[in-house]
């Protein structure tokens, strides 16, 4: 295949093997883009369906991924703080581990700030549009931010895949690899094309009954 969509056999050839090397190679063919897009979709739309099944994770998802590392963070620190000044002992891990925690709670945190809506969106100024100007901010946010999702997820995908391809294993581990870790950053921004999809829908029920469209976000709010 040539053009935009050259690769996507070596890509769909290296998926298939669960070669990490072959993958890492072939993600830097043009494909790599069309293909991480599509799968960014599907996997969103995924989520979505998870959302409509399983209620529970439409409200706590996000929430409970944030809590639990924070808490691990937490505890690590505090837990290896202790054993380091009093007992003279330190696991090796305890300085590289809470900073891959410290990821999964920024970015699925994210996911979360736009399921609230409470990202920088000047809304004093958009109230103040006619309805069919507010629809289009609002459709506006919805394109930037899958289109920014869309080149985060492709070029973490790389990274993790790169990182799987060299056994980079967490500095003060025997077995545990980075890329599991580092796979939290697409799969984070999935979760946030899921919200900005959800919120769009949601955005065009309300503008085709005549409901209000910019409503004022509140942080910590449902």
């Amino acid at each position: 295949m040539t053009g935009w969509f050259q690769g996507t056999g070596d890509i769909l050839s290296a998926l298939a093997a669960g070669d990490s090397w072959m993958l890492s190679e072939a993600m830097r063919a043009p494909a790599a883009w069309p293909l991480g897009l599509i799968a960014m979709l599907a996997l969103a739309m995924v989520f979505l369906v998870l959302y409509r099944v399983v209620p529970w994770t439409e409200r706590n998802l996000e929430q409970t991924l944030m809590v639990v590392s924070y808490l691990a963070i937490g505890g690590i620190i505090f837990v290896e703080v202790f054993r380091r000044f009093v007992l003279s002992q330190q696991a090796p891990w305890s300085t590289t581990l809470p900073p891959f925690l410290f990821l999964i709670m920024t970015w699925f945190g994210c996911s979360y700030n736009v399921k609230l809506r409470t990202h920088l969106a000047f809304n004093e100024f958009r109230t103040a549009m006619p309805r069919a100007g507010q629809m289009a901010c609002l459709t506006l946010d919805a394109v930037m931010w899958i289109g920014f999702s869309w080149v985060v997820v492709v070029t973490a995908t790389k990274v993790a895949a790169n990182s799987a391809a060299n056994f980079q294993i967490m500095l003060g581990t025997d077995n545990i690899m980075q890329w599991w870790f580092l796979l939290s950053v697409p799969l984070a921004f999935t979760t946030l094309v899921a919200r900005v999809i959800e919120n769009l829908l949601t955005d065009i029920a309300n503008f085709r009954r005549g409901n209000t469209l910019i409503t004022q976000a509140v942080i910590g709010g449902d």
